[in-house]
């Protein structure tokens, strides 16, 4: 089936799974494969459970009219993303980075959906599959949607531009995150820069974060651009107060003052990102401020917990050198008694990873703490002072033990560590 034909379904039947778990009637059912699954093995089920349609790329029987062959299903459901992104002439903007990605990405979808019809990614559903779906959810109303693009190798954000074609695009910062993957620090420059030569080469518009020199660099040669940040001319804002919540000021021009949900002064380019964006689409002032007040973060990103008379600051989504080395300075600087950390293993750093344990750790040292507990693996190859666990379960078994109080946590660590499981 042509991907024309196939899209008429599509029009028909507007919503796509890939799970027969969270499948509703009417849904298109695309059945992809992956290394521990085949999506083809349930396709027969599916239309049984209310499908309309298959798409598969494995032979079924019976044979039922309903089932559509094609070469393959990924590609199908790309193509047929692009398509769809094809029939739209509203801006599409891209975003990716080492760090805040899916927060900045929640800011702006807020700041501009104050005031636009505004579609985007669901959670962090940002890769070769989330990206296609999420495009495939731009309804014709939309007037802007926000694309976030996440990647761990080169050349992922280029093809993820192929089927999502931004026209402006965003990279938050540039660290060093997925190393393993892009082998080197500078690859990982290249591979994030690789949404900036898309804008570059189709005539987009960039919005560059000022206070990151490698973001700087790679938006050098780029014709269409805003820049943001306290290092702008002129500056977006600048920080009132991170303890716990950010405040910040805007500068021009009316120094509007906004108070934020989110822990952390390491936030700050997050906020000034949606700023820069909202005042491009001019958004009013008034409704950026209201639109970033009212957002209160979830899943474990930046949350702030009480706990009986303890105050958790809960920020483990994820980590990397970059984003570990922020959050424990930033917890070194605020107010609060009997200061824990709870740091899980940060994942994906190659041949890195124990230098980057080993530097954490130092810089754990240059402060004082009621305590400090690692866990994980990768820190068990590391000389250090502190109490060690080897997984999260562990270390939630020893936290209820000790029934702290009136103490302030801070929990972080990479996805796969499982670190909001020692504060439950």
């Amino acid at each position: 089936m042509e991907i024309k034909e196939l899209y008429e379904l599509f029009l028909k039947h507007p919503s796509i799974t890939t799970d027969t778990r969270q499948l509703k009637e009417g849904d298109l059912y695309f059945a992809l494969k992956g290394p521990h699954f085949n999506g083809n093995r349930f396709a027969a089920q599916a239309l049984e459970d209310g499908a309309a349609y298959a798409i598969i790329d494995e032979d079924i029987s019976p044979d039922n009219s309903r089932l559509i062959k094609t070469d393959d299903v990924l590609k199908t459901l790309q193509d047929l993303a692009a398509y769809h992104r094809s029939k739209f002439n509203i801006p599409f903007l891209a975003i990716t980075g080492s760090n805040g990605k899916t927060t900045t990405k929640e800011l702006i979808h807020a700041v501009l959906s104050s005031h636009y019809i505004t579609y985007t990614t669901r959670g962090n559903l940002n890769n070769h599959i989330g990206i296609p779906l999420t495009i495939l959810s731009v309804r014709e109303d939309a007037q802007i949607a926000v694309i976030e693009m996440g990647a761990n190798h080169m050349k992922e954000i280029e093809g993820y531009c192929k089927y999502a074609m931004p026209d402006y695009g965003m990279i938050t910062n540039i660290g060093k995150a997925h190393l393993e993957g892009f082998g080197s620090a500078e690859n990982v420059k290249k591979g994030k820069g690789e949404l900036f030569a898309f804008l570059l080469a189709n005539n987009g518009h960039a919005f560059i974060n000022a206070d990151d020199p490698n973001v700087l660099d790679l938006g050098s040669r780029l014709p269409h651009k805003t820049l943001y940040g306290s290092s702008a001319t002129p500056p977006t804002g600048s920080i009132i107060s991170s303890d716990p919540f950010l405040s910040v000021t805007l500068s021009s021009p009316h120094g509007l003052e906004i108070a934020t949900h989110l822990v952390g002064g390491y936030n700050a380019p997050n906020v000034f990102a949606a700023v820069a964006v909202g005042r491009h689409f001019r958004v009013p002032d008034e409704k950026i401020k209201k639109a970033i007040e009212d957002y209160v973060p979830a899943n474990s990103r930046s949350q702030m917990i009480l706990k009986g008379n303890n105050t958790i600051i809960l920020d483990a989504y994820n980590a990397n050198p970059g984003s570990m080395k922020a959050a424990v300075e930033n917890f070194a600087t605020m107010k609060g008694p009997n200061k824990i950390l709870f740091l899980g293993d940060m994942k994906e750093l190659g041949a890195d990873s124990v230098k980057e344990h080993e530097n954490l750790v130092a810089l754990l040292n240059q402060h004082h703490w009621y305590r400090v507990i690692l866990v994980g693996p990768e820190f068990a190859k590391t000389q250090h002072p502190y109490l060690h666990f080897d997984n999260s379960d562990e270390a939630h078994k020893w936290f209820q033990e000790q029934q702290f109080s009136d103490t302030t946590i801070l929990v972080k660590g990479s996805r796969s560590m499982r670190m909001e499981k020692v504060i439950e």
